[in-house]
């Protein structure tokens, strides 16, 4: 049994659903202009966020790059990093980057943080894979809105700006699925970064009731509250849905087994057709989802006409 709904800042009535750059697909960049292309379909349909995510022993875009890039690219749009690794940059300098993205898109900037899931985009960077834990994450998200409230950095070291749009930085949402580390970060977080692998309404329900809870608790705001998953459309995949997101995991996840991916794939994200992605959608709204967003598993932007369609016509 869900509790009720809990709004984010800037929401209306209904779940809003948000698109996510096919920043993790091997064919990224044989076409040029792809990300362009998906940023201002995006932006011109009914979705209510661009999102991205970071790693950094892939072949994606950086993170920090691509966020200005995709600024410059949209106008309307809420701009989300999901997630966004603190431990694998200097705090003071990723505090300066991500507010100079809120500057840019006009205060449009959602940040996303978590702790990664893998040891070898530590290692890439130099960073120590010890710091990979959510006591670290908390004091390095401590220490950016520091910087974003125009305190100084050090002795002899005045502010470093520029200030962000809104007073004391933009929101922060924590990326984890634990249940531990929902109750910490609720000292700190606006909200949840989540993510469903196998679809459960009713394990993404239970979180967010423990969400609710625990921003209660810490005498905090109703958090925002956000999943998300991947998704292939029979419509667009030639009606090989379920194998495009095989593919996906098989590229995506390549540092586990490919044995374990291949058993995961059957069960993981959705595939289906497009009226079977909208009562999906309508059963995380039923929740008290904030936004639900959509992670593709092809970079074909066929797929962002087809979902803002229906998006348009079932849920706007």
């Amino acid at each position: 049994m869900t509790g009720p709904r809990a709004r984010g800042p800037c929401q209306g009535d209904g779940v809003q659903v948000g698109m996510t750059l096919p920043v993790m697909e091997p064919d990224l960049w044989v076409t040029d202009g792809v990300l362009e292309t998906w940023a201002r379909a995006i932006d011109e349909g009914p979705f209510s966020s661009v999102c991205f995510g970071e790693r950094m022993a892939f072949d994606n875009p950086e993170t920090l790059t691509l966020l200005g890039a995709v600024a410059a690219w949209t106008r309307r749009v809420r701009i989300a990093t999901t997630v966004v690794v603190p431990q694998l940059h200097d705090p003071v300098l990723l505090a300066k980057a991500l507010a100079t993205g809120d500057r840019l898109s006009g205060g449009r900037l959602s940040v996303g943080l978590g702790v990664g899931g893998r040891v070898e985009d530590y290692l890439a960077v130099g960073a120590d894979p010890v710091t990979q834990r959510m006591r670290e994450l908390g004091e390095r998200a401590a220490e950016m809105r520091r910087v974003w409230s125009g305190e100084r950095v050090g002795e002899g070291v005045g502010p470093v700006g520029p200030p962000p749009v809104r007073a004391g930085g933009p929101e922060l949402l924590v990326g984890t699925t634990g249940p531990r580390t929902i109750r910490y970060a609720a000292g700190w977080a606006d909200g949840l970064a989540g993510v469903t692998l196998d679809l459960s309404t009713q394990g993404v329900g239970r979180l967010f009731d423990l969400a609710r809870v625990s921003w209660a608790e810490a005498g905090r705001p109703a958090p925002r509250l956000t999943t998300s998953f991947w998704f292939a459309l029979e419509e667009t995949s030639g009606g090989q849905a379920r194998a495009q997101v095989h593919r996906h995991l098989r590229h995506y996840l390549s540092w586990l087994p490919a044995d374990l991916v291949d058993a995961m794939a059957p069960t993981t994200g959705f595939a289906g057709t497009v009226p079977e992605l909208i009562a999906l959608l309508r059963r995380f709204e039923d929740l008290g989802a904030d936004e639900v967003q959509l992670i593709p598993t092809s970079a074909d932007p066929a797929q962002v006409a087809i979902v803002a369609e229906a998006v348009g016509k079932t849920l706007g």
